[in-house]
């Protein structure tokens, strides 16, 4: 049988704490996101379209979603 157990051995001070702070939000400012084809989101919308023509009968309001998110792109 195990135990999970948690020690926390770092110095949680005021200055500690706001460094913390200060790196994540320049990690967060500078993250570099993939770059996405802009080929590659009009198939995708186009897909979500006929998604939403083919389920209008059944299901409108998916169908209506649909739409939203082909439009939001």
């Amino acid at each position: 049988m195990s135990a999970l157990t948690y020690t926390n051995t770092a110095t949680t001070g005021y200055f500690t704490n706001i460094a913390n702070a200060a790196r994540q939000l320049i990690a967060a400012v500078f993250a570099v996101q993939p770059a996405v084809a802009q080929c590659n989101k009009e198939e995708t919308a186009s897909e979500l379209r006929q998604m939403a023509k083919d389920c209008e009968s059944h299901s409108p309001s998916l169908a209506a979603e649909l739409r939203v998110i082909a439009f939001r792109g």
